[in-house]
């Protein structure tokens, strides 16, 4: 491992101090190479700050995104999006030889804006790199940010970083999984679904809260962890007005977390930070 960072990217066990003045509304990260789905770029806010991690440029642009941020050691980007990306994007350069995932790169990028919400999006053919990306969701790095969900391989998950409660607006009827991914979770709690849960642990990586049923009509379920980080795949539901993510007609809708700041008008119009590469010595190369 290496025994130096880039400054410009906080380090896993100091999270980024979460300033609400200078704090944005929504970011997209875009990783992985792989085609997004239709509904999935739908559900992206038309204002949402959109980034890229490596290749994930291509895709973002493939899908009608454009990305006001690359980020990463730049590797699989094509020469074409990266000729359009030097006239289009700020861009973080990192080392090939690194320690950390173009993927976790530019979620610590996009956590060091303080944004109210960050969605990672993306998808691939490589299972290990599947498991890093979506585990890279529960990084402390990420624990400022008060909604924290994505969309991988057309699939929606929410994060909760304990101590946090939520309120989660699915497809009534939909099953959904409470996953301990990132070690055991303690405290968690459901209201709203077929089988609540009150102040139950859950095993790292267990199959206790598989396969659970939205029971009301509302399609509100309210999750909640005391301690560890809780992963949730479900179905959000669509076309509902109370909470939609200002997407297009049918776009799926967001969590809305118990602390979540209001949303501001202004997000857009955010300029994305720059980071510098800082010089130091790690072991091993992450592409993902």
């Amino acid at each position: 491992m290496s025994d130096r960072t880039d400054p410009a990217i906080p380090t896993p066990h100091t999270p980024p101090r979460r300033d609400t003045d200078d704090a944005v509304d929504h970011i997209v990260v875009v990783a992985g190479s792989a085609p997004l789905a239709a509904h999935v770029v739908e559900a992206i806010d038309p204002a949402a700050i959109v980034l890229a991690a490596d290749s994930g440029l291509d895709a973002a642009r493939d899908a009608g995104l454009r990305p006001s941020g690359l980020i990463g050691d730049l590797d699989s980007v094509s020469a074409e999006g990266l000729a359009w990306a030097e006239e289009h994007s700020i861009i973080s350069r990192h080392p090939g030889d690194k320690d950390l995932t173009d993927t976790e790169l530019a979620l610590a990028f996009a956590a060091d804006m303080n944004p109210d919400r960050l969605t990672l999006v993306g998808g691939g053919d490589r299972l290990d790199h599947s498991l890093a990306a979506i585990g890279a969701l529960g990084s402390p790095t990420l624990t400022s940010v008060p909604v924290v969900d994505g969309w991988w391989d057309g699939h929606h998950l929410d994060v909760l970083h304990g101590p946090d409660r939520r309120t989660l607006v699915l497809e009534p009827g939909s099953t959904f999984s409470v996953i301990a991914l990132h070690g055991r979770c303690s405290g968690v709690v459901l209201d709203g679904a077929r089988w609540p849960l009150d102040g139950v642990t859950v095993e790292p990586s267990a199959g206790f809260g598989i396969s659970n049923e939205v029971a009301g009509d509302d399609g509100r379920v309210k999750v909640g962890v005391t301690d560890g980080v809780l992963t949730v795949f479900d179905v959000p539901a669509r076309d509902d007005p109370s909470t939609s993510s200002n997407g297009p007609p049918g776009a799926a809708t967001v969590a809305v977390s118990d602390t979540s700041s209001p949303a501001r008008s202004d997000a857009a119009s955010v300029s994305v930070p720059t980071s510098s590469s800082a010089d130091h010595s790690p072991t091993s190369s992450k592409d993902v």
